[in-house]
């Protein structure tokens, strides 16, 4: 069960952060915000390694911007611990927070200004030197762009210069709150383009938030999956999909089945079709050629998957997140 292997995935992410990857940018430990009786985020436990993007799922009101928000010390948790890059939050909030850059809840800027003088604004106010600005308009690709004024900006535009003051001050640490929301597919395109790339090339360690399984499958190496402020899941995207099975469709699908008892194996039948646990290629051509020899037909053998989509709906209960609906992913192999 996925449920499950909630409480093993932090030490799963931590195994392999051990021998293959960085050490932690964050990692949490039992996070809880209250707002009165009402529990927003419950006993979160948050392991993001660095330079890796994390993509924070889950449907709008399950407590992605709350947990975000904690994380910048811009709301104090009710209990649990926050370490970031290795220290103590908000214990070393001086010393942690020149470090990381931020854009929650959408870009605020003068939209009467241009792209660059709204930037310089925040290059004085965080003490940032004058080539910042520049290095930012960069990296978002609105140098062309920099004088016309923030109004006239599309959404797409607005979004990658607030991406860009996160950035001025040049951090090791990005937090990003649903910067696609809104966006039309080009937009889209050229956010999740951005994010890769900071992550990629510039060792950036980015934690993005979004409700759309489509859009993170695209760029995160870790995911959270969060549904009524609960962490439902943490890992891999292909760890979220279950191994799979074999399905044999065969006739007499009865003589078939006795035959692979036989054999010791625990098929079990749905309609014409034979369900059997994953097998070494070696059992499954001894298998087969005990089949065939028995004169039992096989049509097809395939492995069976969940799809994605299945496997995070199943996850979230079929709720209110968005996901692109995918076919079943299907290894098939003809007799």
């Amino acid at each position: 069960m996925i449920f499950a292997q909630i409480s093993q995935s932090s030490a799963s992410i931590a195994s392999a952060t051990d021998s293959q990857t960085p050490p932690f940018a964050i990692k949490t430990q039992g996070i809880t915000k209250k707002y009165g009786n009402q529990t927003v985020v419950s006993n979160l436990n948050i392991a993001i390694p660095q330079g890796r993007i994390y993509g924070f799922l889950g449907p709008n009101g399950a407590g992605k911007s709350t947990t975000m928000k904690m994380l910048l010390g811009l709301t104090k948790p009710t209990s649990g611990e926050i370490r970031i890059f290795g220290r103590d939050l908000p214990s070393s909030k001086a010393e942690i927070l020149p470090r990381i850059g931020s854009l929650i809840e959408g870009p605020a800027f003068y939209p009467h200004l241009s792209g660059v003088q709204n930037l310089r604004l925040v290059a004085d106010y965080l003490s940032c030197p004058k080539e910042s600005v520049e290095a930012a308009l960069d990296i978002v690709d609105l140098t062309n762009s920099a004088e016309k004024p923030a109004r006239q900006y599309s959404l797409g535009m607005k979004q990658r210069l607030g991406i860009a003051m996160a950035l001025i001050s040049d951090p090791e640490l990005l937090l990003l709150d649903e910067p696609t929301n809104g966006l039309d597919p080009a937009g889209v395109a050229e956010i999740r383009s951005l994010i890769i790339n900071l992550a990629r090339e510039r060792g950036i360690t980015v934690m993005v938030s979004s409700h759309l399984l489509s859009e993170i499958e695209q760029m995160a190496d870790v995911v959270g999956i969060i549904q009524a402020g609960h962490l439902r899941y943490q890992g891999t995207l292909e760890n979220l999909r279950d191994q799979g099975h074999l399905v044999l469709k065969t006739a007499p699908v009865n003589a078939a089945a006795a035959h692979l008892k036989a054999l010791g194996l625990q098929p079990q039948i749905a309609g014409n079709e034979i369900s059997l646990p994953l097998l070494s290629d070696d059992l499954i051509a001894e298998a087969v050629s005990q089949l065939v020899t028995a004169g039992v037909r096989i049509a097809r053998v395939e492995l069976r998957r969940k799809s994605l989509e299945e496997a995070f709906l199943e996850l979230t209960e079929a709720s209110t997140v968005i996901a692109k609906p995918q076919p079943s992913r299907t290894q098939r192999s003809r007799a």
